[in-house]
């Protein structure tokens, strides 16, 4: 027990002594001393319980936010308290009223042995008001310990606003008494008085218990730092011009003591700096999301959750040679687009003189006008605002010639190109179609379609003998001049007439063709 509840023990058991003796003057003039003493100890608690409210109110003034739900607290608990406390008051007065006539002054009893006045205001059948007492003391009692978290306290106030009832010396049941009978059957009016003052004391202790309780708990919860420092959050450190530069520049306070532990992702980050680092493979916008805890002053762990993202951008440096920036009319260009730190799903872009489309994570342009310029402009959505972020022009130009080949196959089973100026075996000139046409510079790879060529052979005069083809097949007549052709002799493909996909049909250059 604490010494408090050991006093109040020991006092009982001088009570009862007391009680089993004749009611001396003196054993009165006793209980007189220890209600006084009562009194004034009332009074110290109390004014110790309003400096604790004051307290609460100064706090509420200087942060209404933090502190309005305490002082609301506290001052609820002050209400149902100095409710109490009035009532066992109206109570000391009625008693000495019955002892005393209409003068009473429960400070100056005159008759304080007078031992039916406490029984007849707290015990009578129909108006005793002990029964109601007792409810109200356990009804406060129930309310106070709603507000107390410590074991030590609640057992303590427990004690002090204890109503169960007294056994007999025997501990028969049926000789079992009520609380309010043990309190004041055949108790001296000055007895009652005083046992009524220990119960107004036992009160504002369980006041001053719950008032001291909600003091403290006003930072509870709050996390204990020893370390204030600004930080600068900003929202990205790569922007575009033309776009804003965003920062949260923020007051955080740590403990250097008690790191808090971070998870990410449902792992748990493996350092106490609060240090996030992942190694980026490809690029694209990556979310991560996770939660902090941190072990608060009470003992509880505060969990606050968190998510962000990041954007990963290929390094990338611009080379381009401006005389080069030309585009050919009639094909598909493919277009290459990146504004770094912007996703490739936030990129639009528009072109002149032609249409510009996407396709996969490139574009194709497709001029239309050749000698006229074409432009792309290229913008992107920043911050849910759309920017232009650039533009390119481009010449338009016609596709160049192509070049007349005959398609064979060698001996591997591999197709080739024949280009003439060099030994081709009659047999596989003879297995050859026609004639084809293509750009095959390494940057361009076009086919042309063949629309018509002619063969000039020589006879032994020396004279041309032209012939026609078949289209772009060789004739009959082309092949049986090729067949009387002898080793080492040669002839001309010229006139080649073929068309590309821009529709232009163009006559191309001849080739030598060397029989072997």
């Amino acid at each position: 027990m604490s010494p408090r509840q050991k006093m109040i023990n020991l006092m009982y058991i001088v009570l009862t002594a007391m009680l089993a003796l004749n009611v001396s003057s003196d054993v009165l003039n006793g209980f007189s001393q220890v209600a006084d003493g009562l009194e004034r100890s009332n009074r110290t608690i109390t004014a110790r319980n309003m400096g604790l409210y004051r307290q609460l109110q100064e706090f509420n003034s200087k942060n209404p936010q933090k502190g309005k739900v305490w002082l609301d607290k506290a001052t609820e608990v002050r209400a149902n308290t100095d409710l109490l406390y009035s009532y066992i008051d109206s109570l000391k007065f009625e008693i000495v009223k019955v002892a005393d006539g209409e003068k009473a002054d429960v400070k100056n009893i005159v008759n304080r042995d007078n031992l039916d006045a406490a029984s007849q205001v707290m015990l009578a059948p129909v108006k005793g008001k002990g029964k109601l007492l007792r409810s109200r003391i356990e009804e406060y009692r129930g309310y106070i310990l709603g507000f107390l978290v410590d074991p030590d306290k609640r057992k303590n106030v427990e004690n002090a606003l204890s109503t169960v009832p007294v056994k007999t010396a025997s501990g028969d049941e049926m000789n079992k008494k009520t609380w309010e009978e043990s309190m004041f059957e055949n108790m001296p009016t000055i007895a009652a008085v005083t046992l009524l003052a220990k119960l107004q004391n036992d009160i504002r202790f369980a006041e001053g218990e719950v008032l001291s309780q909600m003091l403290a708990d006003v930072d509870m919860g709050d996390l204990r730092v020893n370390l204030v420092d600004a930080f600068v959050v900003p929202q990205s450190r790569i922007v575009m011009r033309g776009t804003k530069y965003s920062a949260n520049i923020v007051l955080a306070a740590v403990d250097t003591t008690q790191r808090p532990v971070v998870y990410i992702n449902g792992r748990r980050l493996g350092n106490d700096r609060g240090l996030y680092e992942v190694t980026t493979s490809a690029a694209g916008s990556y979310d991560y999301s996770g939660y902090i805890e941190v072990l608060g002053r009470d003992g509880s762990i505060t969990r606050r959750d968190f998510k962000s993202s990041y954007t990963v951008i290929d390094p990338l440096a611009t080379i381009s040679a401006t005389m080069m920036n030309v585009l050919y009319a009639g094909i598909n260009n493919p277009i290459s687009i990146a504004v770094p730190g912007v996703p490739d799903e936030t990129i639009s872009a528009t072109m002149t003189n032609g249409t510009l489309t996407k396709s996969g994570t490139g574009w194709i342009a497709h001029p239309t006008k050749v000698g006229a310029e074409c432009e792309i402009t290229v913008t992107a959505n920043v911050d849910g605002v759309s920017t232009n972020v650039g533009s390119t022009k481009f010449r338009v130009r016609k596709l160049p010639d192509p070049m007349p080949f005959i398609t064979y196959t060698d001996a591997k089973g591999v197709p080739n190109r024949y280009k003439g100026g060099k030994p081709f075996p009659k047999a596989t000139l003879l297995a050859a179609k026609g004639v084809d046409a293509a750009i095959d510079d390494e940057i361009l790879n076009i086919d042309y379609r063949v629309i018509s060529f002619e063969t000039v052979f020589f006879d032994q005069m020396g004279n041309a003998i032209p012939e026609l083809s078949a289209g772009s097949n060789f004739s009959e007549r082309q092949r049986a001049a090729i067949r009387r052709l002898q080793h080492g002799k040669r002839f001309y493909i010229s006139h080649v007439k073929a068309t590309g996909p821009d529709g232009i049909q163009r006559e191309i250059s001849p080739i030598e063709v060397i029989v072997n």
